[in-house]
């Protein structure tokens, strides 16, 4: 048997820190979308020159650098116009420098593989752990091609990196690409044009403690009117005091509204952002604000009455609920999605199978089991070599968007998540528990087998079931229990003493092959324990 990885323990996770609710901006007039075309392009041009500045200062940034783009702008602008776009200035700077690293993670890691698949010989079988040498000389030879090209593509990232270079495009690169893609994205230079530009607009403004109804420069009153404070060089376009614009149109929050409006009567930050959609010509307005941190339950009273157990698969949730015990109660469940389609549509599917996962067991007051999975290392096609459709399938589940929509939405319904290790849970599943569970009226699937080991290990369980007793014809004669004793029984995992029987007289009490090996009660593979033992009277529901 190989050598098992260390387990990390299952953890209660924590809650959002933040909120977002958008809603649409109706009864616009003509000339309240122009003034919004010219604000966000004059605000756009001024983000794009910030941007170049913030990359060219690479490194070398500080306060006083800072300090200096902004009062550069405020003249162009506001104080407040000029703060909100350096901070986000530096945000994207950030995010740029966290995909760079991630990126040369990436190449170190297809560097590795292709180096180590070339040392060994051509055709060499691989493990489950480590891949094997490649199948052909011809793919010998191309991947040593591409070896050198990683190596070339990962020393330049790293230079880039010491050196504090950045790629930052805005309007998004994807964007930026399907100019030259126009016939397969089903858009005219016109259409994308339009969709580039509206991407490359800022409107969007931080809140402020303190200040009228939470922000200053796009204020939200509770009856849904919306106003801007326009830059200083559009400031002739104004219809209020103070260099201000009042839309025509109002706005209605419809979730979170009553949250959302007890924050702008008091007077605390609400940043907010507008944004048109050009396909469906809708303007939108974004408005969000941090949370305190949501205290989570002790990882014990999370397990008290049980939960249900979750696996994470590319098309559907497979769930199974649990008690205390660590004994599955009840049929499986499937909360099926659709991830083919534009990313709207994937992303309502997620979250139609998250409400109604969370509604279940909210039914039933239970906490949710899942996996703390990250898929970043394991979507490479340096590691799974010719498995394209594994490597697709990998690639499409929606892991960090399941996981963080998932925390928020349980948030929201007092739901606590517990998060463990995913090592194993499928393969030790499928070989503990498919088969006992599987019956003339009910197929059990290994996603449904994987979600009770999951379950099993967020309640501190082994994920190995107890087995059947012997038939009375053998030496053991149905000694020992079939069902799940609590933690507090004494002698519970104890080791179990040889009992000689006819056939095995010369072996002397307690000096059978696994006396003695407390190792052996937690792995799969050994033999079931036997033994006499102090049962619970709680039975295993099948």
């Amino acid at each position: 048997m190989g050598v098992l990885r260390e387990l990390s323990a299952p953890f209660v996770v924590l809650g959002p820190s933040g909120v977002a609710i958008r809603t649409r901006l109706k009864g616009l007039s003509v000339g309240d979308e122009e003034v919004l075309r010219l604000v966000g392009v004059h605000l756009g041009a001024l983000a794009s020159r910030d941007v170049k500045q913030r990359c060219a200062e690479g490194l070398r940034h500080s306060p006083e650098t800072w300090a200096a783009r902004k009062r550069a702008l405020t003249g162009e602008s506001s104080s407040r116009w000029a703060g909100s776009i350096t901070k986000a200035t530096h945000d994207q700077w950030a995010l740029s420098r966290r995909a760079q690293c991630a990126h040369i993670q990436t190449l170190e890691a297809g560097v590795r593989t292709i180096a180590h698949r070339l040392s060994l010989p051509v055709g060499a079988k691989g493990t489950k752990r480590t891949p094997g040498g490649y199948r052909t000389r011809q793919e010998w030879f191309a991947k040593t091609r591409r070896l050198h090209i990683l190596q070339d593509r990962l020393v330049a990232e790293r230079a880039d990196r010491e050196a504090g270079r950045v790629r930052v495009v805005r309007g998004g690169k994807r964007l930026a690409r399907i100019r030259h893609h126009l016939e397969r994205a089903q858009l005219t230079e016109a259409e994308w044009r339009q969709q580039w530009e509206a991407g490359r607009w800022f409107l969007q403004a931080d809140g402020e403690s303190g200040k009228r109804l939470g922000n200053e420069t796009i204020r939200v009153t509770p009856d849904g009117e919306v106003s801007i404070r326009l830059p200083a060089p559009l400031a002739h376009l104004a219809n209020a005091r103070h260099g201000r614009y009042v839309l025509t149109g109002t706005v209605t929050f419809r979730h979170r509204g009553m949250e959302w409006a007890d924050r702008v009567s008091a007077h605390r930050a609400v940043a907010y952002r507008i944004h048109l959609d050009v396909a469906r010509h809708r303007w939108y307005i974004t408005a969000s604000w941090t949370i305190p941190p949501v205290k989570t339950v002790p990882l014990a009273q999370a397990r008290a009455a049980g939960l249900v157990g979750v696996d994470t698969n590319a098309d559907h949730l497979a769930a199974w609920r649990l008690d205390e015990y660590g004994n599955p109660v009840g049929d499986p469940r499937r909360f099926s999605f659709d991830l083919n389609g534009a990313a709207t549509y994937r992303d309502a599917q997620v979250r139609h199978a998250l409400v109604r996962l969370l509604h279940w067991a909210k039914r039933h007051s239970l906490s949710i089991a899942i996996e703390d999975l990250d898929f970043q290392t394991d979507t490479t096609r340096e590691k799974h070599g010719r498995r394209k459709r594994f490597r697709q399938l990998i690639s499409g589940m929606p892991v960090s968007r399941l996981r963080a929509r998932l925390a928020s939405m349980a948030a929201e319904l007092g739901i606590t998540i517990v998060a463990i290790d995913p090592a194993y849970t499928s393969k030790w599943g499928a070989q503990h528990w498919r088969k006992p569970l599987t019956s003339k009226k009910r197929k059990t699937t290994r996603h449904d087998a994987a979600a009770v080991a999951i379950g099993r290990r967020a309640l501190g369980h082994p994920i190995r079931r107890r087995t059947a007793p012997p038939p009375h014809d053998q030496s053991d004669r149905a000694g020992h229990r079939t069902v799940q004793a609590a933690s507090a029984v004494p002698g519970r995992e104890e080791a179990r003493p040889r009992v000689p029987g006819p056939r095995t007289r010369c072996v002397r009490t307690g000096r059978g092959a696994n006396a003695g090996d407390q190792g052996a009660q937690h792995r799969p593979g050994h033999a079931a324990e036997h033994g006499f033992w102090h049962q619970d009277s709680l039975p295993l529901s099948l």
